[in-house]
């Protein structure tokens, strides 16, 4: 849904506008795992180790002190925690972790700004900043935000903002890997009333997701390109 965009006016130099979540990701690795031995199929060699080797993904999630209005927490906190496992589970199912036995991935998600949909956010970027640095996956992961309005009208809101997941009487959270039309993950909160109002907002977040698949393949084009055009260090 659109942002509100109004403004408080203020100094030209210090004025900014809100376009929703912004996310900061890294993705680190691959290297070898504390206590993992060498041996076996090498990284990004194109063969599948048996799963007691296979590798690790490890996720972060921090917020910034400055993303948004939510009440500042220590780093590290419970729902950074939270967040953090969130992204692991739904991330997983999507990376080919046979193919980095005893080593391990990391990806790091750092939250800027907090527009709403921070984890739907934060799930599209790690997936987008794994691919783009090449780590071997079966699909991208996209994830999709969404909030109940309160009664009178319990209708489900496709990509909120941080206003009406305040205001929400619940939430989802929708990760799907889009090609293999395969759910990652889901994540809710609150009480989303019957369960066929549970089902319609998680075919809504699969219409969101499948529509955001495009731009993700555009993105990893221009990236592509952009590194042909660079050349070799």
């Amino acid at each position: 849904m659109p942002a509100d965009h109004r403004r408080i006016p203020g100094p030209r130099s210090r004025s900014r506008r809100s376009w929703g979540p912004q996310v900061l990701c890294a993705e680190l690795g691959p290297r070898q795992a504390e206590g993992g031995e060498r041996g076996g199929c090498p990284a990004r060699a194109g063969c599948e180790a048996p799963a007691a080797l296979s590798g690790r993904l490890l996720c972060d999630f921090r917020r910034a002190p400055f993303s948004g209005r939510r009440r500042l927490v220590a780093p590290g906190g419970g729902e950074e925690r939270e967040l953090a496992l969130a992204l692991q589970e739904a991330l997983e199912p999507a990376v080919r972790l046979g193919r980095y036995p005893r080593v391990q991935l990391q990806v790091s998600a750092l939250l800027l700004g907090d527009g709403g949909s921070a984890l739907a956010a934060a799930l599209t970027a790690t997936a987008l900043a794994l691919a783009a640095a090449g780590v071997d996956m079966y699909d991208l992961v996209l994830g999709c935000g969404l909030s109940r309005a309160p009664a009178p009208e319990p209708a489900w809101l496709l990509d909120p903002t941080l206003l009406e997941e305040e205001r929400a009487a619940a939430g989802l959270t929708v990760a799907l890997m889009a090609v293999l039309k395969q759910v990652a993950g889901l994540l809710g909160s609150e009480e989303g009333g019957l369960t066929e109002s549970w089902a319609e907002a998680v075919r809504l977040g699969f219409e969101g997701c499948q529509r955001l698949y495009p731009v993700l393949q555009q993105c990893l084009v221009r990236a592509a390109r952009q590194r042909g055009a660079a050349g070799p260090l």
